[in-house]
């Protein structure tokens, strides 16, 4: 039986690639494992995934300011590499796989030259992680083919687009009207900020709920203990987070308003969904979802809307445009071909580990 080591972790964008992938292994010619943080997203996520054993290690995030968080977080980095150096030792994996993340990066150096290593870039450049664990990948993976131009010379990179999660491409547009009490007679509006929500993008929408109910039924993923009573409308729901019932939710959506993660914009992608990308700004960020939705805009796969421009009549003159227009959207997304990387990742997972 092939071992595949998963790392990668820190939001739920560098997991649900994996559990993608995770869920087109056969359990009965694979063990799997799963390196990841105490107490974590991936943690949380993984567990609820039969024949995965989840290995919880220390992590210290990196961060590209100063901050005196980053000489504490170097004793942990150090401690998390000792634990990832004892488990591939223990499970002397056949493979191991990284989504990124910095929780991925000890894992990704105790791995070297003990097994081929396997990671996958989604966003346009690479993030301070996977640009530290490149260094040490047999192959590397990225999302969008310009992202080759970022990676040091020599190195093998593959474009393979980014793994989406099978189970979101099965979603009930019917289930998800009944989930959230809508009767089918106005479009659907789904909007998300990530897995941490969006506290500028959540004020801007409920001040323009009184424009756009009237012509929308609105899905609002808020975030985590970003929910507001008072705005308790007919034709508005909101959730902390969507767990199981998301396919059926993104199954009824017309369009959507999301931050612009390579994972999201990619699933929207995958499953034809016009919308408006606000990234993260540059205060916020190193600029990756600026990238992101400079791409999709450029492509005609959405609107991009800055967060310093956004008001809440800025979003509702988009979101107007955009279902106006959202045929012409989708069309274009249909034609895009390197949407789902699922195939693409796993043929190479078996071509390393001696399966093909």
């Amino acid at each position: 039986m092939k071992k595949i080591v998963f790392t990668g972790g820190g939001t739920a964008g560098h997991v649900n690639p994996n559990i993608a992938l995770i869920d087109r292994l056969d359990r009965g010619e694979w063990e799997i494992h799963y390196i990841g943080m105490d107490g974590s997203v991936e943690q949380r996520l993984i567990s609820q995934k039969d024949g995965v054993s989840f290995h919880p290690i220390t992590a210290g995030k990196m961060r590209r300011y100063f901050s005196i968080k980053n000489f504490t977080d170097c004793f942990r980095v150090l401690k998390g590499l000792s634990q990832s150096k004892k488990l591939i030792k223990q499970i002397k994996p056949d493979l191991v796989f990284s989504k990124g993340g910095f929780v991925s990066v000890p894992v990704v150096m105790a791995a070297k030259r003990k097994c081929p290593v396997l990671i996958h870039e989604s966003d346009y450049s690479p993030g301070l992680a996977n640009r530290i664990a490149a260094r040490y990948a047999d192959i590397i993976c990225v999302t969008f083919s310009e992202t080759q131009r970022f990676i040091k010379a020599g190195k093998t990179v593959v474009h393979t687009g980014t793994p989406i999660r099978d189970a979101l491409l099965c979603g009930s547009k019917q289930a998800g009207l009944r989930f959230c009490g809508f009767d089918g007679s106005k479009p659907v509006l789904l909007v998300m900020g990530g897995s941490l929500g969006a506290q500028a993008l959540n004020e801007r929408l409920r001040e323009a709920l009184p424009k756009l109910l009237p012509v929308f039924d609105i899905v609002h993923l808020c975030g985590e203990g970003k929910l507001d009573a008072s705005y308790d409308f007919a034709g508005y729901k909101q959730f902390e987070y969507i767990g199981q019932e998301l396919p059926d939710i993104l199954a009824m959506a017309e369009l959507a308003v999301s931050r612009a993660g390579a994972n999201a914009v990619f699933e929207l992608l995958a499953l034809h969904k016009p919308a408006i990308l606000v990234p993260l700004p540059l205060a916020q960020s190193r600029g990756d979802q600026i990238q992101n939705a400079d791409y999709f805009a450029s492509r005609g796969y959405a609107i991009k809307l800055d967060q310093e421009a956004m008001s809440a009549e800025t979003l509702t003159n988009a979101i107007t445009k955009l279902y106006s227009e959202r045929r012409s959207f989708a069309d274009r997304m249909r034609n895009d071909r390197t949407a789902n990387g699922t195939e693409r990742v796993l043929e190479l997972i078996f071509k390393v580990s001696g399966d093909l």
